[in-house]
């Protein structure tokens, strides 16, 4: 028999949390709204079946590696047989109400994408952060359940909601190497909010967002390994034994760094020294600065039928120093972007040595100072003239500046923070 309807508004639900893993569920419709069921489900490793004469692109993409079996043609009756979970999310109520009238025969919960009062089971609003997963009934209204869980969201991710995270039972703590994005706390991932919210211990740079800092409570300690430009700092190894020691004895340990962790940013001698002392150890990626900073002065680092590559150097020693890996002759030739990071006091040398080696002396250079911050400025020059811009401009770190075309299509947008 049909199922009986009930008034969404009526709060008569039960919430509980389905582990699907492992089991078959049929999602009967092939549109929007079956693709943002089937997204939620994949996501609880169920094994899913699309039925549908049709399925959306982003559909199709997940059929063609296997994620999802779909059916190429209209529901019929028979097709929830061994199903665990059904979803009716066509646009017709006539099949939509056979789905449910099967999964009621078939004592299968069946989600109705057309009719709430007719569902057997309620989609609620849910959002994930980390390993734990909101979920959120609204009654009748669910944009009040959206926000709901959207509000419960940001509370875990900058801490105004308390997550008290289970210590492991051997004592020991963990290490998070989370990359904090250009400068910017809006641009820090999520993952690395949430990281930084159930802290005890924060080792941070002094490019990382700084004023997320002051929103940790009082308890958090907070230490400074800040390394500046041919100024303080402090050692590599030193930062490597303080993630060690504090994490052996079992806090919860996050390094802030500036943009991501793998560029140029030392992070991977940071997960050797934890791995070497057994200390569990997790890497948020972060938005490179190499990538972000030229994107919000409104610079691409690629543009299409314009170039194929783009590199990105660390300009922290002169083209003729012993310790430099870069091969400049190579990069003279090249004829794609160039992003070139940690270079101000080497700008000079690079452009000389890349016009040496084959790049025009009268390429577009874009130098953008003090990145993702309200003080961020932009400068265009040449190559030729790259040296008596930085002079003229009094630029000092932190700058990242970008060699080739592309600076030319930037100059013809507004670009944000610069001129």
């Amino acid at each position: 028999m049909p199922a009986t309807p009930v008034d969404p508004a009526s709060g008569s639900v039960y919430p509980i949390g389905l582990r699907l893993a492992g089991k078959r569920v049929v999602v009967v419709g092939g549109g929007q709204v079956a693709h943002r069921r089937v997204a939620g489900l994949l996501d609880a490793h169920a094994v899913v079946t699309v039925v549908s004469p049709a399925v959306t692109p982003a559909l199709e993409a997940l059929v063609e590696p296997g994620a999802v079996t779909w059916l190429q043609r209209p529901y019929a009756p028979g097709d929830l047989a061994d199903a665990w979970y059904a979803v009716a999310a066509t646009d017709s109520t006539e099949v939509n109400t056979a789905v449910a009238d099967e999964a009621e025969q078939r004592r299968i919960f069946c989600a109705r994408a057309d009719d709430r009062s007719r569902s057997s089971v309620w989609t609620p609003a849910v959002g994930r952060q980390g390993d734990v997963v909101v979920s959120v009934h609204g009654g009748g209204d669910p944009q009040r359940a959206v926000g709901i869980r959207d509000a419960v969201l940001a509370g875990l991710t900058d801490g105004t909601v308390p997550d008290t995270v289970s210590r492991p039972r051997d004592g020991r703590g963990s290490v998070v190497l989370v990359g904090g994005g250009p400068g910017d706390p809006g641009l820090m991932t999520v993952r690395g909010r949430q990281a930084l919210a159930t802290a005890d211990v924060v080792l941070a740079d002094h490019l990382a967002p700084q004023s997320l800092l002051s929103t940790l409570p009082p308890h958090v300690e907070v230490v400074d390994a800040s390394k500046l430009p041919r100024g303080r700092s402090m050692a590599q190894e030193h930062i490597n034994a303080l993630l060690v020691e504090h994490a052996l004895a079992g806090k919860r340990v996050v390094r802030l760094k500036g943009g991501d962790p793998f560029v140029f940013g030392r992070g991977f001698e940071e997960l050797e020294a934890c791995a070497a002392a057994g200390v569990p150890v997790e890497v948020v990626p972060g938005v490179t600065s190499a990538i972000g900073v030229p994107g919000l002065a409104g610079v691409p680092v690629t543009h299409r039928g314009m170039t194929h590559e783009f590199v990105v150097v660390s300009g922290h020693v002169p083209p003729d120093h012993p310790a430099s890996l870069v091969d400049w002759p190579s990069l003279g030739r090249l004829r794609g972007t160039l992003v070139v990071l940690m270079g101000v006091e080497t700008a000079p040398a690079i452009a000389a040595a890349l016009v040496e080696h084959g790049r025009a002396a009268d390429t577009p250079v874009a130098v953008v100072v003090d990145g993702a911050s309200p003080a961020q400025r932009l400068y265009r020059t040449t190559l030729a003239g790259l040296g008596d811009t930085l002079v003229a401009e009094g630029v000092r770190p932190p700058a990242v500046w970008v060699v080739g075309d592309v600076v030319g299509l930037g100059a013809a947008t507004t670009s944000p923070g610069g001129q």
